[in-house]
């Protein structure tokens, strides 16, 4: 189930809604649990199962690390805790990939060859697995108590709202959460706006561009041009963020309607003037998990320079293959590293030298040309792809042109989604915090009124056209929906 579903919207939320209001404080966790549980079994089945043995398992270890955090065994503990978490992502997220690339060895060397039967990945298991390892390591340095009630945990680990697709929410960060939180209708009205112009982002603008992008993906090589190529690539770059970041404002808004309070995830990454600039912006929870999990304890910045360069291009070629268990993933993660790096250097200082809507270019062209790595499934696809960007590859008869795909509606759509993509409502806020704050008393006062019906009006149309939308069948999984 995704909440981009008429199920979901119109049958599963309502009714947990009203459940939650009707059995008081007492049962919500219970209620929001089974709620969870109900939500993953419904697009997952047997691998409810999964979820329930990771629950169990990382309530135990945290007891059991607490209990032997003043002895030498409780380095051992979290040890096997951690290990067993990264199994399980291993075994479902990686296997294959490690058996095929064993296998291409044992293959030159004439060796027999091992024969792993067929994996189904299941969904959000990156992510409630890094917030399960959050939760064991933060009770292992003594930053959280472990949490005594398994209905809690549970819901930690399994909340729907963020659950397949993030954000990626420290345990630490909602402890207090769990049990005393309140929902007030300032709270949930924001969230229901939150909600909606998430899932407008998604519906409106993301699945649109992924028409145009698979349709421009599945042309025969003969028919792709450089304009089509540089559409297409586009296109899917606006689909990445506004279906990303899309998710992550339900499952913010979903969160608020609960009396949650999650982090921001995305913060206008489309404006970035460089790759260290952008990966503070983009996917914030992973970036921010993976600095405080992995790049700090490898030493991060305090070992000198060359090996604060060794950590940083560990942490992106683990973020890459984190993305996707293919090696172009992983040289996803190596191409933004190198950037990285480069801007390290006294190289990196040059661009800064152009105006700043150049730099803003300058970033996304060389974003766009990672792209290709990400969305290609092999590296041969990725390196005909850049060739036929570049307009080295020849054009056939059969020969597609850009227009085909650039009807009125579509030219909207990339213009709302570049336009969005700025902080326009940020700037619009802002003008209207100090408007209002030169007006007299009741002109103030008639004046907020008005934008807030303004605000309410406008949710209301993004909710009829997202409707009309996702009735008429217009529809695409998330793209980070098995991450």
């Amino acid at each position: 189930m995704v909440f981009s579903s008429i199920t979901f919207l119109f049958f599963f939320l309502p009714a947990v809604l009203l459940l939650y209001r009707i059995v008081g404080k007492r049962w919500r966790n219970l209620l929001l649990l089974l709620a969870s549980l109900l939500f993953y079994a419904w697009g997952e089945g047997i691998y409810l199962l999964l979820m329930l043995v990771s629950i169990s398992m990382n309530y135990v270890m945290g007891r059991v690390i607490h209990v032997s955090r003043s002895s030498s065994s409780s380095r051992f503990f979290v040890t096997v805790a951690v290990v067993l978490n990264l199994g399980i992502l291993g075994y479902y997220k990686y296997g294959h990939f490690v058996t095929d690339n064993i296998n291409t060895l044992l293959e030159l060397l004439h060796l027999p060859l091992f024969n792993l039967e067929p994996i189904r990945l299941p969904i959000g298991i990156s992510f409630f697995t890094f917030q399960a390892l959050s939760y064991i390591i933060d009770v292992y340095r003594g930053k959280t108590e472990p949490q005594r009630n398994v209905i809690n945990l549970g819901l930690y680990i399994a909340l729907f709202p963020q659950l397949i697709a993030g954000p990626i929410v420290r345990y630490n960060d909602i402890a207090k959460q769990l049990t005393d939180r309140v929902v007030t209708a300032e709270g949930f009205a924001t969230g229901i706006q939150r909600f909606f112009f998430g899932l407008s982002k998604k519906v409106l603008i993301a699945n649109p561009m992924a028409i145009i992008a698979d349709q421009i993906f599945a042309l025969p090589v003969n028919e792709l041009t450089a304009p089509v190529a540089w559409l297409g690539i586009f296109c899917f770059t606006i689909q990445l963020y506004y279906d990303f970041s899309g998710y992550s404002d339900m499952a913010i808004g979903l969160g608020r309607m609960f009396g949650f309070h999650f982090y921001v995830n995305f913060s206008y990454p489309y404006i970035s003037k460089s790759f260290t600039e952008f990966w503070r912006r983009w996917h914030i929870s992973l970036g921010t998990w993976i600095r405080d999990y992995i790049y700090i304890p490898l030493g991060g910045s305090r070992l000198g320079e060359i090996r604060t360069q060794i950590n940083l291009f560990i942490i992106f070629f683990l973020i890459g293959l984190w993305h996707g268990a293919s090696w172009n993933m992983a040289i996803w993660g190596i191409y933004n590293a190198g950037f990285f790096l480069l801007e390290r250097t006294r190289f990196g200082a040059l661009p800064r030298k152009l105006w700043v809507p150049l730099q803003v270019i300058h970033f996304m062209l060389l974003f766009m040309f990672g792209m290709v790595i990400f969305c290609n499934t092999t590296l041969s696809d990725a390196m005909y792809y850049f060739i036929t960007m570049l307009g080295m590859a020849g054009e056939s008869a059969s020969a597609q042109s850009a227009s085909l795909y650039l009807n009125s509606k579509a030219l909207l759509e990339i213009s709302v989604g570049v336009l969005l993509a700025m902080p326009i409502y940020p700037a619009l806020r802002e003008l209207r915090r100090k408007i209002s704050d030169t007006l007299p008393g009741r002109r103030q006062f008639v004046f907020n009124l008005s934008v807030h019906v303004t605000k309410f009006s406008v949710t209301i149309w993004l909710v009829y056209f997202s409707c009309i939308s996702l009735a008429s069948g217009v529809y695409n999984p998330f793209i980070y929906y098995r991450f």
